[in-house]
């Protein structure tokens, strides 16, 4: 497998974004993601020549802080590295900031960590039922 990175959208079409979000109890539509990865700030896509393998975005306001909401690598390519070359790219080209964010469940914090990453308090407000919209998207 040969894997290439890029920053570059317009060579995708929503439905190259197929496959993702695997045990969500809801998950957003091809369309509903690949309009919030047009969207972001900075967004890095893994492919394997043959198709897009994982992706990781971005949100920020350009000068002190930005949010990693999304890192998802396809079910069968998870466990290659995948997740951690995308973080990497994505937080070099953040580097420039002072505060790179993110959330993530309990189980996926030693992965984080061992990214550099390292745990804080936080709080969320999250509209479970606003998700089921973006799967008609």
């Amino acid at each position: 497998m040969l894997l290439s990175f890029t920053d570059d959208l317009s060579t995708f079409q929503a439905a190259d974004f197929k496959g993702f979000f695997v045990g969500w109890p809801t998950a957003p539509s091809e369309n509903a993601l690949y309009q919030t990865l047009q969207a972001a700030y900075r967004v890095v896509i893994a492919t394997d020549q043959e198709q897009v393998v994982g992706f990781i975005n971005a949100i920020s306001d350009g000068q002190m802080s930005a949010y990693i909401p999304l890192l998802e690598v396809r079910p069968e390519f998870q466990g290659r590295g995948i997740g951690k070359a995308l973080l990497r790219q994505i937080t070099e080209r953040l580097s420039h900031l002072y505060m790179v964010d993110l959330c993530c469940d309990p189980e996926l914090k030693p992965f984080y960590q061992g990214m550099d990453f390292e745990p804080l308090q936080g709080m969320c407000l999250r509209h479970y039922e606003r998700l089921q919209a973006l799967t008609n998207l």
